[in-house]
């Protein structure tokens, strides 16, 4: 019930501007002008991102931020057994991931597959920038995870690798994901 409203409140501007004032956030632009989401996780993946979760982009590219490192430190299910991917800062790191120009309407039906507003993620806008290098302002999701790191389910290191693959990301990157160990 409370998955159908949040899905109803998220394909209505007016509806998730009152929803947003709630949590004290505030929806800001219009439906229609597009932003560019990065995605490092799950959302790599066409299966989660375009199938799943029904989004539409009108361009995607290969992309990276800086300043920030991949890390799996958030509770999954099964409790203990799986680790989703977030990101925290690290001043010598980078996060490479899928850059995907979406409308604001979809960004906010994006919210509402992954939580927000809520108690899980929240919206992080950095610059980031694509495989050329030229610099975007992004918007990604962050959380506050653990202390220490899990480990992926391998479905979910999976879709990771496959997406990074798909999309094109650098060979060092793929090389990276290849390393994360699974939960067993």
């Amino acid at each position: 019930m409370l998955r159908t409203l949040r899905r109803l409140i998220a394909r209505s501007w007016v509806l998730s501007k009152i929803y947003y004032r709630l949590y004290g956030l505030r929806v800001a632009g219009r439906p229609q002008e597009t932003v560019w989401y990065f995605a490092f996780g799950a959302n790599m993946h066409d299966s989660a991102f375009r199938e799943r979760r029904a989004m539409r982009p009108v361009e995607w590219r290969p992309g990276c931020v800086p300043g920030y490192r991949l890390r799996f430190n958030l509770e999954g299910r099964p409790r203990g057994k799986a680790a989703p991917a977030n990101i925290s800062p690290d001043a010598d790191a980078e996060v490479w991931g899928v850059l995907y120009r979406i409308n604001r309407l979809d960004l906010l039906h994006l919210d509402s597959t992954e939580g927000v507003p809520g108690r899980r993620y929240r919206h992080l806008w950095i610059e980031g920038q694509d495989i050329n290098g030229e610099r975007l302002r992004v918007v990604t999701y962050i959380a506050d995870g653990k202390e220490t790191d899990g480990n992926p389910s391998l479905r979910y290191i999976t879709l990771l690798r496959e997406g990074a693959r798909a999309h094109g990301l650098p060979e060092h990157y793929l090389r990276f994901l290849g390393s994360v160990k699974h939960a067993e």
